[in-house]
């Protein structure tokens, strides 16, 4: 694990060292640089595999190739030996990184095919005059570049690409509109108009001064042949406990998040199957605790206990109240170098377990292969309802006893007038009125003259883009499909990397494992959600592992009671973090509604609230005025 930078062209130490200390807290443990006529490479290194020998940039036997890598390859044993008997030589004792450019020695591009991890490589092939670059298929590891002039510059974090004196921070008005719905920007853009970040599964080419980008993999729906639910749920079982086998492999204590939930849950049961000595376990706890609020989080630490003393596993917990998360909120933001309002308590557990391992395993991921959040409870409801409509019965009092049970959490008055007012035949536009501010929303927030560089074809969020390729055929697989190829990369696995990696941390995703992915994929929609349980067919596969009481408990995630502090002892915090909102993006006659609105208790502008505070703080981070 580590952070990687280079650039093409001329070397420059400096510009590479600057690069490379601007993300010195994805590696402290060591740097390298490779700096010749043609290009330069460095990286920081989290030392998890082959501590004394892995240190890179790492070439093949005659140097023609080398590599720099952030991520961990997990099959790389097994590679290793075919390769041997193939011929090849190895320098180092077990380097995951050195196996990669003997791959590409052997299969060329298809070596992307043959590797099971997380990674962002850049590859530089001195015969052919080649710089590649490649993100992993499901986007866990980050990659920017940028193209200055002729030159090609790369990093891991955005910051580090600043540190190149060539690239431009002139702000993007089409992402700050996507932040404004979505909680982050989507890849390829970025906040920045001259910084990309390559998308997951791709794979660019840098020759001759041009890029050429092509992608290798992407999230594939298309059913397969008729399997059931018990032979479905045996597959996902065997899958995750080589998952889970194949992410314990490293030379540094590990340990694992605990949320008390299912997913974790399993990840932690499966592990202490695995060894001998107990797992250390982490969980996030919440104080400032008020009558009827936060029930959901004290059921979290409710629950990982009790899992814990189950299991017998090592248990830490760390507790955070308002002042703390306040005080923490500017760092977190500059970790992510863009606008961010996403799930952010990654960045408090791991401060708790820095202090104990380099490497946890979390549950994350398998809310968007199984079904979990709203957008995935709604799609099958959706379509009943839309049914029920075009048979002339569209309104509550209708519903018969065979209605209620198909429409499930939505049966009753207050819901069925949720999801009538949400239903769509198409998804990308029942998708943006569950965005935090819907399109017609945004218009009415942002300025007149910021809306002009927007255009009218770039105000869906990428929604119409996702749904024109569908692969799913069922609304519940197409809605996950929509998260597996935005959500997920864009801000689930963005905060796991960036609030991790602020602390020197290792994360890794058994439930990411393209193996597991692409078979659970196949599976139909009814399998994951049915008879108003979420995950059914991942519940089904860990009924042995875990107690039906835990199994069966609703879904409570890592996220911080920001809503209920903003509304207490954050609230003075709140207003002037908005008032420093910059006039020259927004409307002011509709952020002095909103300010108003907030400050009379209106928490149904909790989400906007949040949103806006969070890209306040970014503007005040970023070293040039947001004029638009």
């Amino acid at each position: 694990m580590c952070g990687i930078v280079g650039f093409t062209h001329k070397p420059d130490q400096k510009i590479l060292r600057s690069m490379t200390d601007a993300i010195w807290h994805r590696g402290p443990d060591d740097d390298g640089f490779l700096m010749t006529n043609d290009v330069s490479l460095g990286m920081r290194r989290l030392a998890i595999v082959d501590l004394q020998m892995g240190k890179q940039p790492i070439s093949n036997e005659d140097q023609t190739i080398w590599i720099v890598l952030n991520g961990e390859i997990y099959n790389h044993h097994c590679l290793r030996q075919d390769l041997i008997q193939r011929g090849h030589v190895f320098r180092t004792s077990h380097s995951d990184t050195e196996v990669i450019v003997h791959l590409f020695e052997e299969s060329g591009f298809d070596f992307l095919n043959r590797i099971n991890g997380m990674f962002a490589l850049a590859l530089w092939d001195s015969k052919s005059g080649r710089l590649v670059l490649a993100r992993d298929r499901l986007g866990k590891k980050p990659l920017y570049y940028a193209l200055v002039g002729r030159e090609l510059v790369f990093a891991s974090e955005i910051k580090a690409l600043f540190a190149h004196p060539g690239v431009p921070n002139d702000i993007d008005p089409i992402s700050i509109y996507q932040y404004l719905g979505l909680k982050n920007t989507a890849s390829p853009r970025t906040a920045y108009t001259g910084v990309k970040q390559l998308p997951p599964g791709h794979l660019l080419v840098y020759e001759n001064g041009a890029i050429n980008i092509s992608q290798y993999w992407q999230p594939v729906f298309s059913p397969i042949s008729t399997i059931s639910e018990n032979d479905a749920a045996d597959e996902i079982r065997r899958l995750i406990e080589d998952s889970v086998r194949l992410r314990m492999d490293c030379d540094v204590p590990y340990g694992a998040y605990l949320s008390g939930g299912l997913d974790s849950s399993t990840v932690v049961s499966l592990m202490s199957r695995m060894q001998d000595r107990p797992v250390k376990t982490f969980c996030l706890g919440y104080a400032d605790k008020v009558a009827g609020q936060f029930q959901g989080k004290a059921q979290d630490l409710h629950f990982a206990r009790d899992i814990s003393r189950r299991l017998g596993t090592e248990h830490h917990e760390f507790i955070i109240d308002a002042d703390l998360f306040a005080k923490h909120i500017p760092d977190i933001i500059r970790a992510f170098d863009e606008p961010f309002s996403g799930t952010i308590s990654t960045f408090f557990l791991s401060i708790l377990i820095g202090q104990h391992v380099k490497v946890a395993l979390s549950g994350d991921g398998a809310d968007e292969m199984f079904g979990s959040y709203l957008a995935h409870r709604l799609a099958f409801p959706i379509r009943y309802y839309l049914e029920l409509k075009q048979a002339g019965r569209s309104w509550f009092e209708s519903l018969t006893p065979a209605d209620r049970v198909a429409l499930g959490e939505f049966a009753t008055p207050d819901q069925f007038r949720f999801l009538s007012d949400i239903a769509d035949e198409k998804h990308a536009v029942w998708r943006d009125k569950l965005a935090v501010f819907s399109r017609g929303e945004r218009e009415a927030l942002l300025s007149q003259d910021f809306m002009t560089q927007i255009p009218e074809d770039l105000r869906d969020d990428g929604y119409e883009a996702l749904e024109g390729s569908f692969t799913a055929l069922d609304s519940l697989n197409q809605s996950l499909e929509m998260d597996q190829r935005g959500l997920l990369p864009n801000q689930i696995l963005p905060f796991v990397d960036r609030l991790s990696m602020a602390h020197s941390i290792e994360v890794r995703c058994p439930f990411l494992d393209y193996r597991l992915v692409e078979f659970v994929n196949h599976l139909p929609g009814s399998f994951k959600i049915n008879g108003g349980m979420n995950k059914r067919i991942l519940k089904l596969a860990v009924a042995d592992l875990l107690p039906a009481e835990l199994i069966n408990r609703p879904k409570e995630g890592f996220v911080q009671p920001v809503y209920t502090w903003m509304h207490g002892s954050l609230k003075n915090w709140v207003v002037n973090i908005l008032d420093q909102l910059p006039e020259s993006v927004f409307q002011r006659k509709t952020l002095i509604d909103l300010r108003k609105r907030f400050l009379a208790g209106d928490r149904s502008l909790n989400a906007k609230i949040w949103n806006l505070v969070c890209f306040s703080l970014w503007c005040s981070s970023h070293d040039k005025s947001i004029s638009g």
